[in-house]
């Protein structure tokens, strides 16, 4: 499926221009979302492999710095990237093959040479989703070496229970990113369909998935959309 952002007598630079700041906005809210996983992760990471000390160690001022930091970094990494689109010359056909503004596919619409934006773009993934993806399977596995070392089976399956919901997210959220990036770069083969696909599953998948995950294991919840389902 392919859509046309146009009006009549509107070029590939007039469409570029009006979609440069969602450009932005969204790659700037995937990657605090990204963040956010992180985040979590090191909460379960303090929480199982340093208990004693959790309320110390994650107090509400300290959060609020790191949640604060995270924000600031990643809207300073993502903002170059309408400015490095502004400087090309667009005449190729103004066609996204998605339905909201991606910067990889915009750049191929520039007559000019995008191997900076291509760079900085694969950059800024490696720095945000693929470091953060990094950290987050860093602190799974101090939690899985802190949780083997656990003699009481119960309590072994207890600590990692609590770490299933958002594993299942990590996943959901990481796997089509990491796979639309490679494939926008280096996929010159890849089916279309299969770039929509990923898309659309990196952008609306997670979000929709999150209560549905976090409710799954909450009994309360559970009970209630069994009632709601089975009248």
């Amino acid at each position: 499926m392919n859509l046309r952002y146009h009006r009549p007598g509107e070029g590939p630079r007039a469409v570029v221009e009006a979609q440069r700041s969602w450009l932005f906005f969204i790659h700037s809210f995937q990657c605090i979302e990204s963040s956010i996983l992180l985040l979590m992760a090191f909460d379960r990471f303090v929480a199982i492999c340093n208990p004693l000390r959790y309320a110390s160690i994650l107090t509400l001022p300290r959060i609020a710095k790191m949640g604060l930091v995270f924000v600031l970094v990643r809207f300073a990494l993502t903002a170059p990237l309408p400015f490095l689109l502004k400087r090309f010359r667009y005449c190729r056909a103004n066609v996204l093959s998605h339905s909201y503004c991606v910067h990889q596919e915009v750049m191929k619409m520039a007559c000019s040479d995008i191997t900076v934006n291509s760079i900085y773009g694969l950059v800024v993934t490696f720095l945000t989703m693929g470091l953060d993806s990094l950290l987050i399977l860093l602190s799974y596995v101090m939690i899985l070496k802190t949780v083997l070392s656990i003699a009481s089976h119960v309590e072994c399956l207890r600590a990692l229970n609590t770490c299933v919901s958002h594993l299942c997210i990590v996943l959901l959220f990481y796997t089509p990113e990491i796979s639309l990036s490679v494939i926008h770069r280096f996929g010159k083969g890849s089916s279309p369909l299969l770039q929509i696909l990923l898309a659309y599953v990196y952008l609306l998948i997670p979000p929709l998935m999150n209560p549905i995950v976090y409710s799954v294991k909450s009994r309360h919840l559970r009970d209630k959309i069994i009632r709601v389902f089975f009248k």
